[in-house]
């Protein structure tokens, strides 16, 4: 059996040039680059969600004063922070790929194999946008057609679901922005 030493890493797409681990790639483009730099916000919603667990443990055991908002609102923060991983993943070529065709195709082939990827995703997220937005402006709309976003129906009631659904809505079409950017710079040739 071959160790990992023994892989020849030239003829794998992990020899790829365009992706050190703290870049974004180029084919990305500007809007890559915005998207990357936005990811520290929402990395900082899990410190600040473990924050707020942290108090709650210490209100609920030491004070005996739990509260009625730390579920819902850490759920809520790293929900949307799970909803921005996919457009970061995507803005930084680092979603999962199947490798076993990919690395099989000469680099010529690969990046019109790039481009017809970069298509299907495309089409899937305008898919997703449109069903989507059918969930998210029942989440935002009134039946008579006012802005109000859905709320939890706990005691404390904020409108988070509302929120997560419109955030979803929004992350999906900048992940269409995206592949059309993908598409736009791959089939030019930069990079990938």
């Amino acid at each position: 059996m071959r160790g990992r030493e023994d892989i020849d890493v030239a003829a794998t797409s992990e020899a790829l040039p365009h992706t050190a681990l703290s870049e974004v790639p180029p084919e990305s483009g500007v809007f890559g680059r915005a998207v990357d730099a936005l990811g520290i916000v929402f990395a900082c919603f899990f410190l600040i969600s473990t924050a707020i667990i942290l108090y709650e443990i210490v209100a609920r055991y030491v004070f005996n004063s739990p509260t009625n908002w730390v579920h819902e609102t850490t759920t809520f923060l790293c929900g949307v922070s799970f909803i921005f991983g996919g457009l970061y993943a995507l803005s930084r070529d680092k979603h999962i790929r199947v490798v076993l065709i990919y690395d099989a195709v000469p680099p010529a082939g690969r990046r019109w194999l790039n481009v017809a990827l970069s298509v299907v995703g495309l089409v899937t997220m305008v898919f997703f946008a449109i069903a989507s937005w059918q969930n998210t402006s029942n989440a935002i709309f009134t039946p008579q057609g006012d802005f109000r976003l859905e709320t939890s129906g706990s005691a404390w009631n904020p409108a988070y679901p509302g929120m997560v659904k419109l955030f979803l809505f929004i992350v999906i079409v900048a992940m269409a922005a995206q592949f059309v950017v993908l598409i736009v710079n791959y089939a030019r040739g930069k990079g990938g």
